[in-house]
């Protein structure tokens, strides 16, 4: 027989030796651990990187969980009743018209009459918009983009802001069309929430970007940080002024506002949502105001401010017993209308519309719903005083439209008639609404 050969001997395995390897394993991870609460709490190097990467990470699981179905995202809601179409209608009490509306199901604007029968509609899809112009290199597709606030001109050319739910920034473009939905301009930057024309026929409007460097004088705010900027186009489409709603604050005595942000909003301090021209400044209107100032709501503050375009300077802020508030409006009798999105907490439901006198924020008239229709509406939704005295109201996540008399009766109501999900459970929520007088729509339309 051949000798078996053998190597050196195999040490023997005792149980301290592993015990020692796991001991030194724990050790080091909470060494580790230590080491990465002192770098988060302090903020030292590399904590920047870290979170950055953390976010981006959290980000991309999000979107591909939450945001691959439009219906689960924040474009839809939980339908409320049954009904559809027009749901009241008191001809004595409403003001005649036409609604112009956007919801959040598609690229399209609707022109309804009193009856809720659909009259027109402006359908252009983003994909056939988007172009090497845009400084959006990959948009959503198009079950996820839809009009936001939106724009009709007296011959029936529309203007509209695109919104893409689940991208940050969420911006898209501006685009003005035709009555035929043909695209007449488009700017394509980053614009979210609102688009107004003013009296000499600008547009004004709002951009956002991600910005990496700090903001000076508020240290608290954190990088990146999504950043707005007023922004004045020609009637042409041509950008005129190009103004950081961040930059001016931090130079204004107001930025003291910011101090008190929650976590989420130190990365979205501003998050403006409106934009609104004034044309004209009455005798009531605060000290500072005039003509050609442009008046803007910042949600995550629960701000109201008047901005002096030409010298980039605030001139008024105010802030109040609303919270979250959208579509400041500023009325004939210079007083600012207001869709309250979460000051009514503890009452039928979260939501009002107030109308405020802006020397005190005095509230001079509200409407706060019923027991059992309350408001409810956490995003979005506006409201517009007509020329009768109603105010028509979009509750946005309730996918409906009310107008109601000073008195707080109802007059006229319009819940989307769109449905989808199972059992026709889930709605659009309507992202604006709006009502035309009809000598300016039948001017284009002709008669129906």
């Amino acid at each position: 027989m051949r000798p078996r050969l053998s190597g050196p001997a195999e040490p023997e395995r005792g149980g301290g030796g592993v015990a020692g390897a796991v001991l030194f394993t724990l050790c080091c991870c909470f060494l580790a651990f230590v080491g990465g609460a002192y770098v988060v709490l302090d903020r030292l190097p590399p904590y920047g990187l870290l979170k950055n990467a953390y976010s981006a990470g959290w980000a991309l699981y999000d979107k591909t969980v939450h945001y691959d179905n439009p219906l689960q995202t924040d474009l839809w809601a939980d339908a409320r009743s049954d009904g559809r179409g027009v749901t009241a209608y008191d001809a004595g009490k409403a003001f005649a018209g036409y609604t112009l509306y956007s919801a959040g199901n598609e690229a399209a604007a609707y022109l309804t009459d009193m009856e809720g029968r659909i009259i027109h509609e402006w359908r252009l899809p983003f994909s056939q918009v988007w172009d090497s112009s845009s400084v959006v290199e990959k948009p959503r597709p198009d079950a996820f983009v839809s009009f936001d606030k939106v724009h009709l001109y007296p011959n029936g050319d529309l203007l509209a802001v695109y919104s893409g739910v689940g991208d940050t920034p969420w911006g898209l473009g501006l685009v003005k069309m035709t009555k035929d939905s043909h695209v007449i301009w488009k700017y394509l930057d980053r614009v979210h929430h609102d688009v107004e024309v003013g009296a000499d026929g600008r547009i004004y409007t709002l951009t956002h970007r991600l910005r990496s460097e700090p903001v000076p004088g508020l240290p608290q705010l954190e990088t990146p940080m999504l950043e707005d900027f007023l922004v004045v186009l020609s009637p042409d489409g041509e950008v005129e002024k190009k103004i950081s709603l961040l930059d001016a604050m931090a130079a204004s005595p107001y930025r003291k506002f910011l101090a008190a942000l929650s976590d989420y909003a130190r990365q979205d301090p501003l998050h403006t949502n409106a934009a609104k021209p004034i044309d004209r400044v009455g005798t009531a209107a605060p000290a500072g105001w005039k003509a050609g100032d442009v008046l803007l709501s910042f949600r995550e503050p629960s701000l109201l401010a008047v901005l002096d375009p030409n010298e980039g300077r605030f001139v008024w802020e105010l802030r109040g017993s609303w919270m979250g508030q959208h579509d400041p409006s500023l009325l004939a009798n210079g007083h600012i209308l207001l869709f309250d999105n979460l000051g009514n907490v503890g009452n039928a439901g979260s939501s009002r519309v107030l109308e405020i006198d802006p020397a005190d924020g005095a509230v001079a008239w509200q409407y706060q719903g019923t027991g059992d229709r309350p408001l409810e509406s956490v995003l979005r939704s506006n409201a517009q005083r007509l020329p009768n005295g109603n105010t028509l109201i979009t509750e946005s996540d309730g996918g409906r439209m009310l107008e109601v008399t000073a008195k707080d009766e109802v007059a006229w109501e319009y819940i989307n008639p769109v449905r989808a999900g199972l059992s026709d459970r889930r709605i659009p929520i309507l992202a604006s609404g709006q009502r035309v007088p009809g000598d300016e729509v039948k001017a284009w339309l002709g008669p129906q």
